[in-house]
Formats: C-alpha cells, sequence, structure tokens
C-alpha cells in the first residue's frame, strides 16, 4: 500500500486528487494539508511514502517544505504545478523534489507519477522537461549530445517521442493504434536499449539527443 500526504492550499484541489488517489486499491491517502507549515511533523505524523505537493501556498511554500523534508531525510516529494515559472521548477529541482507533474494531468498520469516516487524512481512530466533542461543547461557546461541506439525500431522510436511529449501508456496506445499491454513492452525495451533506470531518465535521453525539442 502506498500511503500519500497531500499539501495543497486550495480544497477542491485536494478533494479531486484525493478522490483520483483512493480509486486505486494500492493508494491511500493519510493526510492533508492546505500549506507546508510544520511538514517535518506532518510527515512524521502521517508517515506516506510520498507526499504531493503544490509548490505556491500561503505560509511555507511547496519549494520550501520540500527542502526541509530532504535535509530531514523524510519521503520523497511529486511537485503539483502549473506549466510556466521556469525559475519555480528549478528551485523545487534544487530542493530535492524527486517528482514533477502537471494539475492539469490525467488522472493516469498523476498516479503513474505517485507509483514511481513512491518506489525511488524519478517522474517529470513531459511538458515540464523542456523548461527544467533549459535552466539547467544556463548553469552546467555543454555535454557531448548523446546519439539515439541504431538498435531502436520505429515503432520504439514513436513511443519515445510521445513519452518525452508527456503521455502516458494509455494515451501513447490511442495514439499508435497499439495495445496498452504492447506499449508498456516498448517501454520496458526501450528502458533497457538507452541505459535508462525509469520513465524520466529515457524522457532526458529523448530530448539530449535531439530526437524532442523544448516546446516555446
Amino acid at each position: 500500500m502506498i500511503r500519500v500526504l497531500l499539501v495543497d492550499d486550495q480544497p477542491m484541489v485536494r478533494a479531486g486528487l484525493g478522490l483520483v488517489l483512493r480509486s486505486q486499491a494500492d493508494i491511500q491517502v493519510v493526510g492533508e494539508r492546505d500549506n507546508g507549515d510544520d511538514i517535518v511533523a506532518a510527515a512524521t505524523e502521517a508517515a506516506p511514502d510520498v507526499v504531493c505537493m503544490d509548490v505556491r501556498m500561503p505560509g511555507t511554500d511547496g519549494v520550501t517544505a520540500t527542502r526541509q523534508l530532504h535535509a530531514a531525510a523524510g519521503p520523497p516529494v511529486c511537485m503539483l504545478t502549473t506549466f510556466g515559472d521556469e525559475d519555480v521548477l528549478w528551485s523545487a529541482v534544487d530542493a530535492g523534489a524527486a517528482g514533477f507533474e502537471l494539475k492539469s494531468a490525467t488522472a493516469e498520469n498523476l498516479i503513474e507519477a505517485v507509483r514511481t516516487v513512491a518506489a525511488g524512481g524519478t517522474w517529470i512530466d513531459g511538458t515540464l522537461l523542456g523548461p527544467i533542461l533549459r535552466s539547467y543547461r544556463q548553469l552546467a557546461r555543454p555535454v557531448p549530445r548523446p546519439d539515439l541506439p541504431t538498435t531502436l525500431t520505429e515503432r520504439e522510436t514513436d513511443v519515445l517521442r510521445l513519452m518525452a511529449r508527456g503521455a502516458s501508456n494509455r494515451e501513447i496506445a490511442d495514439h499508435l493504434s497499439l495495445a496498452e499491454t504492447t506499449v508498456k513492452t516498448h517501454v520496458g525495451t526501450l528502458f533497457t536499449k538507452l541505459g535508462a533506470r525509469d520513465r524520466a531518465a529515457a524522457i532526458v535521453f529523448a530530448y539530449d539527443s535531439g530526437l524532442v525539442r523544448p516546446r516555446t
């Protein structure tokens, strides 16, 4: 059972997130907060496996609360945000957030994000990755652009391109007229061929290789 603590200042948003997560047999919402105040104590009390945290809140904001949890070796944080504020996204990366999902994402993407982060992985919504990478490259030294493996099939390349745009497995299946189980097989094969630990690493590879370019 994955235990989730929801932190968002908007009651309607928390209710919607809770409804989506509680629909899954393996996810339990163990607490809700309307700001990041005393977040370490709240996490200690609720003992969540992952914290879903809004970025902008009155009192202690999501970035500060994430930094406090990270410093206290608390549970991993999946940030919930809206598109467009690159400085906030980079601040959240620097604070130690393990996941980034849009509030406008599909229910399926939110569930995948929670499961991935709770399992120790990294999740980045494909729409947010472009701004995060842009901010990172302004601070980091240039690195050689990796080439896509020549062993990738045309179908695997299509799957990777859609994945990098933030599509879930179900959305990829619908777009390519495939069974969702077939898409999952392609995704697993992509991880192996790219040497990627998880979905986020595969998405980064897609951007760094030039297969996908950040949207402006």
